[in-house]
């Protein structure tokens, strides 16, 4: 009978809990049991599970490309699914914490992943994904207030601690860069300034005849 493969483990500080419970109580007293912030960070927490709402986003965006659109698109879904993979697999099995516990219904129906709980899959995901759609684009502080709120609701439903998802909020930023950097593509144009630029070279080739 073959060995089962093992994968070595890191344990979380314990100097992270008082700070995790810090945040966890401010939560409790301030956002948590409002029926309008309950329904914005669960219903943030459904649409980032795995990475959802960043390949709709990464959609809407080649349609708003037009142009120059297939080679960003599949940066995203491809990025977006191996960034999975790594984080959901070896990530998470070399840190094999301990979700925080619940207590009592939820407003709303949520999955509850069986995986560790740090990383932040949800967190690394957002901030992955708006990493990879913001070259040029008029949007990306967008994308980086839903990466922020899908962050925040991993810790507002009680399925991350607080540290979990500033981990994931770092890997997240991390691997994003190092995509970016590795595999670039065109800038997002908008068809104004593509048509701006389109006739200021029409223009500057009239000039110079």
């Amino acid at each position: 009978m073959s060995p089962r493969l093992t994968f070595p483990t890191l344990p979380i500080p314990t100097a992270f809990e008082p700070f995790d419970l810090k945040v966890d109580a401010w939560f409790e007293a301030h956002l948590r049991h409002r029926r309008l912030v309950d329904m914005v960070m669960y219903s943030a927490s459904a649409v980032g599970d795995h990475g959802i709402v960043w390949l709709g986003l990464a959609l809407v965006q080649s349609r708003r490309r037009r142009k120059d659109w297939t080679a960003p698109l599949l940066r995203a879904v491809v990025g977006l699914g191996i960034e999975s993979a790594v984080v959901n697999g070896p990530v998470k099995w070399v840190f094999r914490r301990t979700r925080p516990q619940h207590s009592g219904p939820r407003p709303l129906h949520l999955r509850t992943p069986r995986t560790s709980s740090f990383p932040s899959g949800h967190a690394t995901a957002a901030f992955f994904g708006a990493a990879l759609l913001r070259d040029g684009d008029p949007w990306w502080p967008g994308y980086y207030a839903l990466a922020a709120v899908v962050a925040a609701s991993r810790v507002h439903v009680k399925i991350h601690h607080a540290s979990d998802v500033i981990g994931g909020v770092a890997l997240g930023i991390l691997l994003g860069e190092m995509v970016r950097r590795h595999v670039p593509v065109a800038p997002f144009h908008s068809d104004a300034a593509r048509m701006t630029a389109d006739a200021d070279a029409e223009w500057s080739d009239s000039a110079l005849r």
